[in-house]
Formats: C-alpha cells, structure tokens, sequence
C-alpha cells in the first residue's frame, strides 16, 4: 500500500473532515494548503441527488463565474463568411468550416471549446464521436450553437463554464486559481452553486445538493456547508 508524502500529511491534518465550512473559510484553508511551485486551480465538486441514466435527471448548464477562470481558454469556432469574421473579430483562435471539419477529423484537437452557427451543425453533427466523448460537442442548451458568435466567444474566454453531472452523480468544474484573491473565488464558487441549484431537473426528488467540496490541484478537500448551497 502506498504511503502518503510528508506534504501531504500535513495538509490533511489542517483539516477537519468531519466539520462543513462557510465558503469564506473553505476558500481560506484551501488557499492556505496551496503550496506548489505552480499556480493551483481551485476546483469544486457538487455530489447531487440524481441518477444520470435517467433522462429527466440529466443536468447540463453554463455559468459566467464573475472574476473567469485563470485559463488560457482556446476557442474553435465553425462559421463562414461574415459570422466567421465575427467569430476572428470576437477573438477566437480557430475558424473554419470545411477545412476545420477535415483538420478535426484527421485529430486535431488544439482547443478547448467548440462554439458553431446552426447553419454550421449539419457538418459538425459528423464529428459526434470525436467531440461528444470529450465534452466538446456544441450544444444550443450551453449556448455553443448560435448567431451570436461574437457573444459566445467573449464568453468563452472570459469564464464561462459548462458543467455537465457524471455517471455517479457529481458536478465539478475549476473556479480559479489560488492566486486569485479570496473574493474572487468566492464569488466564482458562489456563482457555480447558484447555476448547478439552478439547473435542478424535473425528476430530481427530495434533497438536490448532498455535498459539496473545494480543494486546489494539491490540497486536500474541504467540505462546505450546505446552508450556503440550498437545494
């Protein structure tokens, strides 16, 4: 059985398992154990009272954290003409349309968001098996298949988040860096929890939000509590 490092015995040690704290305090002590020599992301993970295999227990949103993401977000845009002139205007790092269709079909994957027209969607449809296992498939519901390119690339870039619930029921998504400031995440933390409370399926019963947790790339998990997530 492998042992755990000194480090990271001293970080579990700072804290309580057993205790649910306020955001502001959960943002702190995670902070605090953020000590690599790289820029952390903090991530959350909402466990919910759902089951995914159940059509009417899916949950699927976006959310714009306030303060972003800290990430490099790479945008993939499928338009042509004017809305893909648009698309370059607004930012985004890759445009096409045909000639995009080849490049990912042949395995290009240097991005991180794919974001395509409605007219666009009869050739994106094609590449199901390529985008739909890694989250990337664009999706009118997320916002990702639109008119408005302009719009959905600036948000892109600028920190929205898709969150899509798991197999076994959790939602989770990166809600900064830890050298953002202590306000920063927990509006983005509290912006998260809002949209996940928000996006409740019609055949979620009894308790919705049964745990929710921050932790940084390195640290260890800090329970929050569920007054500050009602659901």
């Amino acid at each position: 059985m492998a042992t755990k490092g000194k480090r990271t015995r001293a970080i579990e040690q700072t804290v309580d398992k057993t205790k649910a704290y306020t955001i502001s305090e959960a943002v702190k002590l995670v902070k605090s154990n953020a000590k690599a020599k790289f820029d952390e992301s903090i991530e959350i993970a909402i466990n919910l009272g759902v089951d995914p295999k159940y059509a009417d227990q899916q949950v699927r949103s976006v959310v714009n954290l306030p303060a972003g993401t800290g990430k490099d977000v790479r945008v993939a845009v499928f338009a042509k003409d004017k809305k893909a002139e648009e698309a370059l205007a607004a930012g985004a790092d890759i445009v096409g349309a045909e000639d995009l269709f080849e490049k990912v079909n042949g395995g290009f994957m240097d991005f991180d968001r794919v974001i395509a027209t409605p007219d666009m969607m009869g050739l994106v449809g094609r590449l199901g098996k390529v985008l739909g296992p890694r989250g990337l498939m664009p999706n009118p519901k997320v916002g990702t298949v639109t008119p408005n390119v302009t719009q959905a690339v600036k948000d892109a870039k600028g920190g929205a988040v898709e969150f899509k619930v798991e197999k076994a029921g959790i939602v989770h998504a990166g809600v900064g860096k830890a050298s953002f400031t202590d306000a920063d995440i927990e509006k983005n933390v509290q912006a998260f929890i809002s949209a996940v409370v928000k996006a409740r399926p019609s055949g979620a019963k009894g308790t919705f939000v049964r745990k929710v947790t921050l932790s940084s790339t390195m640290g260890a998990g800090v329970m929050i509590d569920l007054a500050e997530a009602k659901g």
